[in-house]
This record gives structure tokens, sequence and C-alpha cells, in this order.
């Protein structure tokens, strides 16, 4: 009798709305699991597709509003302070224009639960909805921004921000304070038809999720986890390829397109892309190497720049790419070696001399060096063309860090990028097409830093100047792409992301 009992009251309270989460333990991809919140007509799934690292979810239900949801949801469980990004897309053109998509923070798996959930709606409808207590009714921001296809929600410090952005602009944002989920959540995408009788379909890509670093954190002696990232530009999907819970930093594209050269706790590896492999690069005394090291245009040289100088002052060395005795070439630091000549007879790097960081060019066997720029503050990056006919940095001296270009001979120096961010490390592409470069937001950065573990893009432009376009939505900085991380075929992109957070889905390093 009490066993009947307690069925009639668990189908009272399913029935009732009350706790009706349909829970698939096994893990998808990144997440824990996922479950069919509310009581929905059609079961919901998602899949998780390793080769493109990307998801499908399939999912019904009436709505995620009101004082009661029902969707379909991928999940983690997770503490603290986190960021959650990814690009969408619906899969057709659908029944409803409400169908929604995003991402969802929650307090628990039952269908009346608090939560905070980005959004974007069939008919583009784009808004920060929430419910603020067990069984309230859901409020609602909404953007002006319509039609978003990329997506993040952040918790810091107890505040939500979501940040949206159609593919190829930057982000604008939302933020929500005053809202208690608890410390341990729920995180995951989600998606919901807004009509019980059908179910609708979308793909993710890009999918992450974030910890970043906590106050306590000091920089330069505390370190995050560290992936290696595939970018294909045209696709903008990105694949992680490698991660370590320690730093590492500035992948090299090697000339045959086979290895990647990064740095970590002062050595130089090739990292085989192949067999997923790093292996030490010898570079004999220059043993407390930085993440600025570029490989000659041949591809059998690197200039790397180590801390062998007086009070651990970088100097300039090179060595083969497969390993040797380091040759030093600059005879004073701070010296940070940036570029290449496409004849292989000069090398070009960022000198502090006198208290004041300007570009020179110095012989790659040795010799006096050049002083190519004199303007007061902070020039850094240089890095030639691939034809030898201009020389590309960055440059302080407008107010804010901006991309610059001027002749081999230091002569026209022009500025290219002209807009409210600090824009660090401009990196021409192998065909002499296109520039990749660093973006740091004005308000989390000084135009004289590049730290490590802020929001950033990599931002895409026409050689000879133009607008620009967001390739990469990412956690990082220093170190993402301090040095060239150009394929070859001048389609793809390496760089490094940050996270206090690894998965084992992906390929994890010691």
């Amino acid at each position: 009798m009490k066993y009947l009992s307690r069925i009639w009251l668990c189908c009272v309270l399913l029935c009732a709305g009350y706790s009706s989460a349909y829970a698939q333990s096994e893990p998808v991809g990144i997440f824990d699991g996922q479950s069919d919140i509310g009581q929905v007509k059609h079961k919901g799934s998602a899949t998780y597709d390793p080769n493109s690292q990307q998801y499908h979810l399939e999912g019904s239900g009436t709505n995620v509003w009101a004082k009661h949801d029902e969707f379909h949801y991928v999940w983690k469980k997770i503490k603290g302070d986190f960021i959650l990004r990814t690009n969408f897309s619906f899969y057709s053109k659908g029944v409803e224009e409400h169908r929604k998509v995003g991402w969802m923070v929650r307090s628990s798996l039952d269908t009346d639960s608090k939560h905070a959930s980005a959004v974007v709606h069939g008919n583009g409808l784009t808004s920060l909805q929430f419910r603020r207590s067990t069984g309230g009714v859901t409020e609602e921001k909404k953007f002006t921004l319509t039609g978003a296809d990329v997506i993040q929600l952040e918790r810091k410090d107890g505040v939500y921000t979501m940040s949206v952005a159609h593919k190829g602009e930057t982000f604008v944002s939302e933020k929500l304070d005053s809202l208690e989920l608890g410390d341990e959540v729920y995180v995951g995408l989600f998606i919901c038809s807004h009509n019980p009788t059908v179910s609708e379909q979308a793909n993710f890509s890009n999918v992450r999720i974030v910890k970043p670093a906590t106050k306590a954190l000091v920089p330069y002696h505390d370190y995050l986890g560290s992936a290696i990232e595939i970018l294909d530009i045209r696709e903008q999907n990105s694949k992680i390829i490698y991660q370590i819970p320690q730093s590492l930093q500035a992948p090299n594209w090697t000339k045959d397109g086979n290895s990647l050269i990064y740095n970590r706790d002062g050595a130089l590896y090739n990292f085989d892309l192949a067999s997923g492999i790093p292996k030490v690069i010898n570079t004999g005394i220059a043993n407390k190497n930085n993440n600025d090291h570029v490989i000659s245009f041949d591809g059998t040289m690197l200039t790397i720049s180590s801390g062998n100088g007086a009070n651990g002052a970088s100097l300039g060395f090179t060595v083969p790419i497969g390993g040797g005795e380091a040759k030093q070439i600059t005879p004073i630091g701070p010296s940070y070696m940036h570029g290449w000549s496409p004849d292989g007879k000069y090398i070009v790097f960022c000198g502090n001399r006198n208290g004041e960081y300007d570009v020179y060019r110095i012989p790659s066997g040795g010799g006096p060096e050049e002083r190519l720029t004199n303007t007061p503050g902070l020039d850094d990056g240089p890095e030639y063309s691939p034809d030898g006919k201009y020389i590309y940095f960055n440059s302080v001296r407008s107010g804010l860090m901006q991309v610059y270009r001027m002749k081999a001979d230091g002569s026209e120096q022009t500025q290219l990028t002209h807009d409210e961010f600090n824009n660090w490390f401009p990196h021409i592409s192998p065909d002499g097409k296109w520039i990749v470069y660093i973006t740091f937001l004005k308000d989390e950065v000084a135009p004289g830093d590049h730290p490590f573990y802020k929001h950033v893009y990599l931002r895409l432009m026409p050689a000879a100047g133009g607008p620009s376009t967001v390739i990469a939505y990412l956690y990082g900085g220093q170190g993402t792409i301090n040095t060239p991380s150009w394929a070859p075929d001048s389609k793809h992109l390496a760089f490094v992301s940050n996270s206090g957070l690894l998965f084992s889905t992906f390929p994890i390093g010691q």
C-alpha cells in the first residue's frame, strides 16, 4: 500500500510539473549528461562529433517561460565563475518563429528551477531570460541586436553577462546582477521547439566552457591550463588538438606544415601534428626561452628570445630549426625577436634601449643593429611581409595600441587600424593577402600591456588595410598568437586559449 502511495504521489508531482527531468547520465562531449526538462511530448537528443568537435541538439517542448519550462538540455555541473561560448545555427527553417536555443545556467533540473539563459529565437529575437525564484515568473532583457549566431554567457562574482554577435562582429552585452542560483549549478546548451507537437534541431560549434583566472592568481607566477587550437579560417570552426594543465604559448607552424613549435617552461618544443607528441628542441645555452620565436622563411632556422642577459634580460639568438647550439646576435637586452626578412639576411625585433621600446633590425649573422622607429611609446611585434617590401608592427603612439605598416627601411609608417580596441601582433598570411592580429578590450587592458587571461578577439583584415572581421572569440592573451601562427596554406591558424578546466574529450598532455 505504501509502495502504491509513493507511485501515486510521484505521478501527481510530475503531472503538476514540479519535477520532471528525463536524465541520461552518459557524457556527451564535454558535458556530463543530457535531460528532457518538463513534460515534453517528443524525447530530445544531443550528439557530439569528435572529428568536427561540434554538437547537434534536437528537442521539443512548449516553452522556456512563465513559471515552468519544457526543453532538451545537455549539461555539466560546475562551481564558481565561468565563461560559456558557442556559435550556432538552426538546422532548418523550422515550424515556430519562437523556437529557441542558447546557453542556460540552472539551479536544478526541475521544470520550475531558477535559471539564467542566453537565448536566440527562430525569428531572431535575442534576449537574456531569467527566473529569480523557484516557480517564479520568467523575466527578460532584450537586445537591440537580433539574429545573433555567436552566444556567450559569463558568471563573474555573481554577475551574469550575456554577450552576442553576428558572426565576424564584436560582442554587445547585457548584465544581470542580484540573481542567486547557487555556487554549484548546471550549465549547458538547450533547445526548445515552442510547439509540443514538433521537434527542432540546431548545430553548435566552438563550444567552450572556460574556468577563468581567479583574483588570487599571481600573473607570471600562477598559470591556467592551455589548449592549442587550429582554426579553419573560412569555416571559422576551431578544434582543440592538445591541452595541458600548465602554460604553453605561441605556436609557430613549420614550413612543411607537419609541426608546431611552441614554448613551455623556458624550453621550445616541436609538436608533431600527426602523432600529437611534443619533443624538446635543443637550444644550447639559450635555455630561458620566452614566446618570441620565429621560423625563417626557408624553414631552416629559428630566431629565439631567451632571458640569458644581465638580470634576466631577453637576448636574441639563432639556432637550426632541428636544434643545436644557439648563436647570440643581439649584443644587449631586452630584445624580443619577431621576424625574419624573406631573404634571411635580417631579423626585426622589439628592443628596449635607454628606456624606450622600438623596432630594430639586425643582420641575422650578427652585427650592428638599426633603429627603425623612434616615436615615443611602445612599438612592438615587427614582422616582414612575404615579399619583403613592408614591416608590419603595433604601436601605442595614437593613444591605443594599433596596427601599423612601414617600408622595410622604416619609412612611410602608416596606421592601418583605427578603432576603440588595443590591437597587437599583426601576422601576414604566407600568400601575402591577409593580416591576423589579436585584440584586447580597452576597459580590461592598458594600451601598452598584453597580459594573460583576458577576453580577446582574433581579427582578420586585408594586408593593405581595410575592414576587420572577427574570426575567433576566446579567453587568452599573452602567448595566444605572439608569433606567426599561419599554416603554409594560408587557410588555417594555430593559437593558444586558456582555461582552468580541461576536458578529457580533447587530447591532454603532461
